[in-house]
């Protein structure tokens, strides 16, 4: 995930209304980064950063689509700064994958069968008492 790049031109009128948030989100993503990893699996050590990812990107997504609280202005700035990601939400908006928790989790060339991620499952058809955890971002169901 790239970082957030922020050109020299002014943020539209609103931004100030999320600044703090996302702000908190992008210390917390340094947190992340900068965390030590021992004792962790390799992929383990990036499963904060796509938590904290999904987080600013749907943060975003409900300010826009579900409260309406932002302009389509600020949006497409959000979208344009790298502050949301929007692949992400542009899957968010099809049927099906409104919880999808990462874009890795539905690319098929990711795994060994050339299927979609095992969070992508839905709990109704696992084992009973079985806790599935995806190997991408750590994920435990995103599909419902």
């Amino acid at each position: 995930m790239p970082k957030i790049r922020r050109t020299r031109k002014k943020a539209p009128e609103g931004y100030e209304l999320i600044e703090e948030t996302l702000n908190e989100l992008t210390i917390k993503m340094k947190e992340a980064e900068n965390e030590s990893h021992e004792g962790k699996r390799k992929v383990e050590s990036l499963w904060p950063v796509f938590k904290i990812h999904h987080q600013r990107s749907r943060y975003i997504f409900d300010l826009f689509y579900k409260r309406k609280a932002i302009s389509r202005e600020l949006y497409d700035w959000c979208m344009r700064e790298g502050i949301a990601d929007p692949n992400l939400i542009a899957k968010w908006k099809k049927q099906g994958y409104e919880n999808l928790c990462c874009l890795r989790c539905i690319q098929t060339r990711d795994t060994n069968f050339g299927t979609t991620c095992v969070c992508r499952v839905p709990k109704s058809k696992l084992e009973e008492g079985k806790v599935v955890e995806c190997v991408h971002c750590g994920c435990r169901g995103c599909c419902g």
